[in-house]
């Protein structure tokens, strides 16, 4: 690794100002990827300002119809969360297939979307369920955070505080996992809203990252159950085709993993 300079700020505004005042600043959450990358040279920041403990950016709470999760709280708060269970237990589900208790037990939520891996979990937890991503800047809906593999709209120097996820009347989360890295090699999230609208998202399929799939929501507008989607095709343009899988195999598992999460959600 290359010689860097390690912070451990208080607060955000500390965060931020330390970020300012570096030539090559990164911040760190869980370390999942950032360090691996710095192990393998890929990345040399001049300073790595962690801000996992930032007690402001840890927590998860239930207000009306909305369930917050803070950005630095971890996978394993986040699937043992009483909250999180009675509000949308399909969060919960993802969070216990997510990689493996190490990852679960260091990972946020917060570091999982500001990377924006095409196979993550998250992303589609966000754009099925409608959630907004906030910062110590602005508020941003997940439809407008994820810009493409690895890029989303956060500014240099910006920090996720928290997600806000509306409580949907139903949703469901279902994925065949990689068997060694645990990343999806695809993944489907639906959910229902209180008023009726329905989305479906898949991550690890698409080549630009996650997306939302309208065949399967045209599909379960008229009929929420796993035999209304016997009969529906989800076209391959646009989808992965590598050593794992083609792009044909990936759109038949939105298929069959948007029927799963289906069953799950009741």
């Amino acid at each position: 690794m290359y010689e860097t300079i390690y912070h451990r700020p208080s607060s955000v505004d500390e965060a931020v100002a330390l970020f300012g005042k570096g030539s090559e600043p990164k911040f760190l959450a869980g370390g999942h990827t950032l360090i691996p990358v710095m192990k393998q040279r890929l990345a040399s920041p001049s300073d790595v300002i962690d801000i996992g403990k930032i007690k402001e950016l840890i927590g998860i709470q239930v207000t009306g119809d909305t369930l917050v999760i803070k950005a630095a709280t971890t996978y394993y708060d986040i699937m043992t969360s009483p909250d999180v269970k009675k509000a949308i237990p399909a969060i919960a589900h993802l969070t216990s297939v997510l990689g493996d208790p190490a990852v679960r037990s260091r990972g946020t939520i917060g570091g999982s979307i500001a990377n924006n891996d095409p196979a993550a979990d998250f992303p589609a937890a966000l754009i099925a369920l409608g959630a907004t991503v906030k910062t110590n800047k602005r508020s941003i809906a997940a439809a407008d955070f994820f810009k493409g593999l690895f890029t989303t709209a956060l500014e240099d120097g910006e920090i996720i505080t928290e997600v806000s996820f509306p409580i949907p009347e139903k949703a469901g989360y279902a994925k065949l996992r990689h068997p060694a890295s645990r990343f999806a090699l695809t993944g489907v999230f639906v959910a229902k809203a209180k008023n009726g609208e329905v989305r479906a998202a898949a991550t690890g399929a698409s080549q630009s990252g996650v997306m939302r799939v309208g065949a399967i929501e045209a599909a379960l507008k008229g009929n929420w159950s796993a035999a209304a989607l016997d009969n529906v095709t989800v076209s391959a343009d646009g989808l992965l085709g590598d050593i794992h899988g083609t792009a044909d195999y990936r759109a038949n598992l939105i298929k069959v993993m948007a029927q799963r999460a289906v069953e799950a959600a009741g």
